[in-house]
């Protein structure tokens, strides 16, 4: 759980193979453009964690969260996930930059106080896009 700094801190739900695979496409897109990731499953093994490991996880993510210079946040689904909805409203706090993306195809409103946090793309080339604008200029 290395806490040195990374460009792209990965938020998403990470509970179901598929969903983990989901993130791993995004960081691959990522370091494809030489941004360092931070994937929590990865990187902290969250999904492992039991009992009093939970904590040591929550905590190393903050950290990470503090550590990145931006978060892009997966929004797909018929509900966004809590625990990214807690990671945006965090990095939101910290002034991070944030992008959503959400390829999801069901059309269903996404609520206000995230969408009024991050910028949405719909398609991970259109994210590769945006985080060449937001990481060059910084």
């Amino acid at each position: 759980m290395a806490s040195r700094r990374r460009d792209v801190y990965i938020s998403g739900p990470l509970f179901t193979a598929p969903e983990r695979a989901y993130l791993e496409v995004i960081d691959k897109a990522c370091q494809d453009r030489s941004y360092s990731t931070y994937l929590p499953h990865r990187d902290a093994g969250y999904a492992k964690a039991r009992g009093s490991l939970r904590r040591k996880f929550f905590l190393a993510d903050i950290r990470m969260l503090r550590n990145s210079r931006m978060v892009v946040a997966v929004l797909n689904g018929a509900e966004v996930d809590a625990g990214t909805a807690w990671e945006v409203g965090f990095a939101f706090a910290q002034k991070k930059p944030i992008v959503g993306i959400r390829e999801d195809l069901r059309m269903h409103e996404i609520n206000l106080m995230l969408t009024g946090s991050l910028e949405l793309v719909s398609s991970i080339q259109a994210l590769g896009r945006r985080l060449d604008t937001i990481l060059r200029r910084r």
